[in-house]
Order: structure tokens, then C-alpha cells, then sequence
């Protein structure tokens, strides 16, 4: 069973998973977003997906979800390095201070509040990220074109982009599209049509998000949302 709350560290998420029923899989869609987790012995970092991620069998799982181009500041690497990739801690930071904190964690009663304890401490070691990338984000979840984005925040596409794939791991039209996909299925989960989900989210028609929605998520938007048509 997946559950979250707001984090301390602004913007961010805590969440946890655990086994649900037997045979209940789920898979993590993408968000724009880097995550720092732990899972049953292992300390990983999940870079920013272009596509839906299985995440295997059920297994015990803990994560601080980063706000959407803050995630590279806090982890020391810039996101296209991890784009669509899961790795270990320790593949990033010193072995022995990655190792240190997995067995504090292996040893926490509630492995989540710990990993938020280590992602405040981080935050406090680090530079801020660039308040810009939250206007960013606002500004392309609006629905805003990257164009006009580009002029508003005084920024040339091109320098926009190179920003986008340190912070983000991809383009801006890849995080407006991925930010519209969000969009569209917090409308569909509370019930609105699928058509009117398509207008209000941007999308051209309900065919567009279908293949949309299809492409980003391996499956059409009914069976994502558990059968609903």
C-alpha cells in the first residue's frame, strides 16, 4: 500500500510502500521528479523517467520524492545522468558516508522519517537550488508554451533547454508534456470525464490523450485508473 505526506524540506514528498494483496502491482509514472528511496537493504536514487518504471516484485520501500529540477542540487548530479535509471547511493556519494547512512536506515523502525532527516540535512549542506526552476515548473504545469515560458523568465530557448536537462533530465517540451500528463490524471482520479479531462489538461482532443497517456504510462488511461471508462 502506497501512502505520502509533505515533507519538512519545501516541496518535497515522503512516501512509503508496502506489500499489498498478492498479485497487486504498481508502476511509477513519470513526474519530472528524483527521488532518494530505500529499499530492504539497498540506498538508490531514481532519476527522472520518461517512461512508466515497474519497480518489480512487492517489497518494502521508503523515499524522500524531491520537487520537480530540485532533486540535482541535493544529490550532487545533474538529472540527465540518471535519466530513466535507478542507481546506488554509493555510485554518487563517498562509499563510506553512503554505506553509513544505509545501515542507519536498515536499522530505522520507520526508514522513511529517516531518509527525510537525511535529505534536511543535505539541504543544509548545499547550495539552494535556483528559485527559477520552481517558476518553471508553474509556469509549464499552467499549460504555458515553452516559447512564451522562455520570454516570461527572460531566458533564450536554447539556455532554457541546457537548464532543463541539468535540472530536469530532459527538455522543457518533454516536462511540459510530462507535467500534462499529471495534470490529466489528477482530473480523471477525481471523477471528471475523459473528455473534458482532455480539454482542461490541453490536449487537442481525447484521442490525444489516450496515445498520450499510452506512451507515458504503457497502458490506456482506463486500466491506469483501475477500469474506469
Amino acid at each position: 500500500m502506497y501512502t505520502e505526506r509533505p515533507s519538512r524540506l519545501p516541496g518535497a514528498v515522503v512516501w512509503r510502500n508496502t506489500p499489498g494483496p498478492a498479485g497487486a502491482r504498481s508502476v511509477v509514472l513519470p513526474d519530472g521528479c528524483m527521488d532518494l528511496m530505500w529499499c530492504e537493504g539497498r540506498l538508490l536514487v531514481a532519476g527522472p523517467d520518461t517512461r512508466a518504471y515497474d519497480p518489480g516484485p512487492p517489497r518494502r520501500w521508503a523515499g524522500v520524492r524531491f520537487f520537480p529540477g530540485t532533486g540535482p542540487a541535493y544529490l550532487g548530479v545533474p538529472a540527465h545522468e540518471l535519466r530513466d535509471r535507478r542507481v546506488d547511493l554509493a555510485d554518487l556519494w563517498p562509499a563510506r558516508r553512503a554505506g553509513a547512512l544505509r545501515a542507519r536506515l536498515d536499522a530505522s523502525d520507520d526508514p522513511a522519517a529517516a531518509l527525510e532527516e537525511v535529505a534536511l540535512a543535505r539541504a543544509a549542506e548545499v547550495t539552494e537550488p535556483d528559485p527559477l526552476l520552481r517558476s518553471l515548473v508553474a509556469a509549464l504545469g499552467a499549460g504555458r508554451p515553452v516559447a512564451r515560458t522562455a520570454d516570461d523568465l527572460g531566458l533564450g530557448v536554447r539556455r532554457l533547454h541546457r537548464l532543463s536537462l541539468t535540472a530536469f533530465g530532459y527538455g522543457p517540451k518533454t516536462l511540459a508534456r510530462v507535467l500534462r500528463l499529471q495534470r490529466a490524471l489528477a482530473l480523471a482520479r477525481a471523477g471528471e470525464p475523459f473528455a473534458s479531462t482532455a480539454a482542461r489538461a490541453g490536449y487537442a482532443d481525447q484521442a490525444h490523450l489516450a496515445r498520450d497517456v499510452r506512451d507515458l504510462a504503457g497502458m490506456p488511461l482506463g486500466e491506469l485508473l483501475g477500469g474506469r471508462r
